[in-house]
This record gives structure tokens, sequence and C-alpha cells, in this order.
């Protein structure tokens, strides 16, 4: 029997917010163990939550980035579990009544334009972290950091719109792109402030009733997720096809091993024993509200990609490189505005800027040589005050010194040479040198020009305009008479 995947995800995203969702602690990573907490964030008895109203605002632009409905009466709820890292015995989060709904993503992928609905955009605070490596004792003792308790997240749940590994991997890094385009996140999945849950069934093809899901908890990587699906949906299919039957369960993903392995039952709404939380009032966001915020948004990733094709007539892929971050954009609209031509900008910035970049482990934001400059580079080719192969050497002397292009050129003499009195003198030495070359190219050998320009080139030092070399040179090899039978 042939099977399809069903696939929905469930998104844990950090708010970009300096302090906590209920309180006034430290939402920043890295701080010493439990010295980013308080009564409130710790569950103390009497401590009382008071929402981080900057929280709320930048959940709003998330959501509405996803093209969610932003619902006027939004309600926490306590979500009741027991676990070592959650102080109070239960979370505060949101259940019938979330902050936003009924929103989508598209995207394209190599099977054509997918579309994934998203169900909702809820707001929550996070847990602890339970440690239990690392210490002399820790295989007696587990230990607890509640620094990461009270952080804001949002949760972004998607429908079951996914039907392979691949397209989950793919949309899971569209919607990090555009949270971190927004600001609201900074992506980084090492440090646990973006995380995903899967959840995967199969059924036959053409069915349409859905089969018993597991979910895989907590991957941070996108090459996680896939390797997951792609292990748990043949896992799947395996045991239905031995006839077994596949367990509601949540399993969690062993990168060492590459498999999936069961972690506990998987819990239902009603196992979580949500009620409406007493301590915090309703979340009323008023179209006002909601209208200010969606007028500050930036232009999202897939309309700038659009953009950058429709108006400086740029192929899709070098818009979607440049469109890979809401920084690269902006150094490449910058570019553009200083002068530079708008494919002279995205050749420099896919190529020489991007492998300096590299190897510096540097962002374009840290780039030592700003927009500005690079337009101006690209105006002296433009201008023919320097060519494109000495561009390149200046390019290097700019990230080193952070000198503008035009001081190099001036200072180290390498203004390109366009004079056709000298050009002509340095032709005639070259044909004069190479006399089999010149043979070559009299008995048809046409391949033979570009050695002889390569040898212009070399003896200018580089200085040479090529596109006049190329010229004289024929000019040269055209006023000498054909051998006899050519």
């Amino acid at each position: 029997m042939t099977y399809e995947a069903v696939i929905g995800l469930e998104i844990h995203a950090q708010l970009s917010t300096q302090t906590k969702i209920f309180c006034g602690c430290s939402a920043a990573f890295g701080g010493a163990p439990n010295t980013h907490v308080c009564p409130v964030c710790l569950g103390f008895p009497g401590a009382l939550p008071v929402l981080n109203h900057v929280a709320v605002d930048e959940a709003i632009r998330a959501a509405l980035a996803l093209g969610c409905r932003i619902n006027e009466r939004s309600i926490f709820a306590r979500k009741n579990y027991f676990y070592p890292d959650l102080p109070k015995g239960y979370q505060i989060s949101q259940y019938e009544q979330p902050l936003a709904s009924d929103g989508a993503v598209e995207f394209d992928t190599a099977g054509g334009r997918r579309r994934v609905g998203i169900t909702r955009v809820h707001m929550e605070e996070d847990a602890g972290k339970s440690l239990h490596e690392g210490f002399s004792d820790s295989d007696r003792k587990t230990y607890v950091d509640f620094n990461r308790s009270g952080v804001p997240l949002i949760e972004i749940v998607s429908e079951p719109d996914l039907r392979s590994a691949s397209d989950a991997a793919e949309f899971f890094s569209r919607l990090r792109g555009i949270l971190v385009w927004l600001g609201v996140n900074d992506g980084n999945m090492e440090e646990g402030s973006l995380r995903c849950d899967a959840n995967v069934s199969i059924r036959p093809a053409g069915a349409t009733a859905l089969g018993t899901k597991a979910e895989v908890k907590n991957l941070n990587s996108f090459r996680f997720l896939q390797k997951a699906l792609e292990y748990e949906i043949a896992r799947q299919i395996d045991l239905v096809d031995d006839g077994g039957r596949v367990k509601q369960e949540t399993r969690l993903w062993d990168s060492a091993a590459n498999v999936t392995v069961s972690m506990r039952s998987k819990e239902e709404a009603h196992d979580y024993r949500y009620f409406p939380e007493p301590d915090l009032p309703p979340v009323m966001v008023d179209a006002n509200r909601v209208g200010a915020i969606a007028q500050a948004m930036p232009e999202l990733p897939d309309a700038r990609r659009q953009r950058f094709v429709s108006e400086y007539s740029l192929p899709d892929y070098d818009a979607g490189q440049l469109t890979q971050s809401r920084a690269l954009s902006e150094y490449f609209e910058d570019a553009v505005r200083a002068g530079g031509a708008a494919k002279a900008v995205a050749n420099w910035m896919m190529g020489d800027l991007a492998r300096a970049l590299n190897e510096r482990n540097a962002g374009i934001a840290e780039s030592p040589v700003p927009a500005v400059r690079l337009a101006e580079l690209i105006g002296l080719i433009d201008k023919g005050t320097i060519s494109g192969a000495i561009a390149k050497t200046v390019f290097e002397k700019m990230l080193a010194s952070g000198q503008p292009a035009a001081a190099i050129v001036a200072a180290e003499g390498l203004t390109q040479i366009d004079d056709a009195g000298r050009l002509s003198e340095i032709v005639a030495d070259v044909v004069r040198a190479n006399a089999d070359a010149v043979a070559q190219y009299r008995s048809g050998k046409t391949g033979a020009l570009g050695f002889l320009v390569g040898q212009v080139m070399k003896a200018s030092g580089g200085k040479a305009n090529p596109k006049r070399v190329n010229g004289l040179l024929q000019e040269a090899l055209a006023s000498e008479p054909s051998p006899a039978g050519s």
C-alpha cells in the first residue's frame, strides 16, 4: 500500500523583549543559573503576574506577518502539569481564546507552490530548564535553572497541511526567516529561542481521515526536523505494514542514533485541566492598536523578493539570495541608491563580499565595506577608471584598510590605462614576442586572441582597458598579411 504523511508543526518562538512576560526579570540568555528570577517567575505564593505589553505588540506583529486575524479578546489560561522545571505547577498559556488565528504561509518548493495554514498564534510563558548532566553528581541528581521561567513565547500552530519531511523543514525555515526579519525573535535555535514540535501521522494515499499521530518534541534545527520526520514516517509505515498500530505518544529525536524514541503517552487537552487564569484580565486588542502595528510593519521577505525582480530586473535567484535577511536586502538597496548598478551590486554581494564575510564569520552588518563604498567601487569600473580585474585588488585593500576605493586607486596608481598610444606600444611588443600565438590566430584559431589579451594585461600590470586592448589587438593582427594558403 502507498501511504502519505500528514504533518503539522508547533513552533515555539521567544519574543525579543528585554524582560519576561509577567515580571521585570531579564529575559536575556546566558546569565548565571537562577539569577534572572523573582517571586513572580518562581511562583511564590501571593506574587501576582502583570502582562508585558511589549510582548503583546511583538506577538501581534508576528501574527500579522503570518496572515492571521487578531482577536479582539483573548484569555490566558492555566495549563496544569507537574514537572521539576515548572515552579508553579502550571504554565500560563492561552487555549480556547488565543491572541490570533486563521493565517497562512505560502512558499515555493521544488514540487511547486505550498500553502500551509496557521491555526493559531498564542502567547505563553516558558518553563525553566532541567540539567541532567555536567555535574559531579549528575548520576544521582537533576539540577534546575529557572532563568528561562517566565520568558515570553508565542506558539505558532500550523494546520496539518505538510506532506513531506523536506517541505516541513522548508516551512520551518521560512517561518524563522519571517520572525527574524520582523525582529520579534533572534532565530537562535542553539540557545533555545526557537524550537519546534512536529505532529506526524500516515494514511493510505487518497484517504481523507487522519491517522494516529505521534509528536516529536524539541527539534532545534531544520536538519534534525527533516531527519526526525523521515525516520518517523518510515517507522510508522513499517509498523502498519507489519500489522501493528501507531500509538498516540510523544517521542524524542536521538541525533546520535538517528532514531526517535518513545518518551511518554501523548496528553490530550483535558489532561492539562485548562481553566482561565484568575490573576490576569482578558487581553483586549482594539482595531486602532492593530492598525498602528500593521502600519509600522516592514515590507516582508516574499514581497521584497518580488519587488527586487520587478523594480531592479534581477533574476529570481539573485532576489532570493538578497532577501535571505532584512539587513542583506537593505544593504543592497543602500548600494543601489548610492549609484551602484543593481546587477553589479548583486554580483559583488553574492561573490566577493559574501566570501569575505564568510572568512571573517561575520554578517552583513559587520561588513568592513559599507554599501556606499561598494557603490563607489562599482562606479569606478563603470567610468572606466579601473578594470574589473583591478577592482578585485582594490576591494581586497578596502577590506583590509577600510579606505574608500578612489583613495586606494589614487595612492597606488591603479588607474586604468586607456590611452590608445600607450596601449598600442604594449600591443606591438606582445605581438612581436608571441609569434606562435599570432600565427595560430591568423591560421583561424581565434582562441589565441584570449592568450594575447592576457599577455597585454600582464604587461600592463592589469591596468589596461580590456575592451580597448581587444580592439587594438584585432587591428594589429589584421594589419599583417595572412600567410599563404590560409
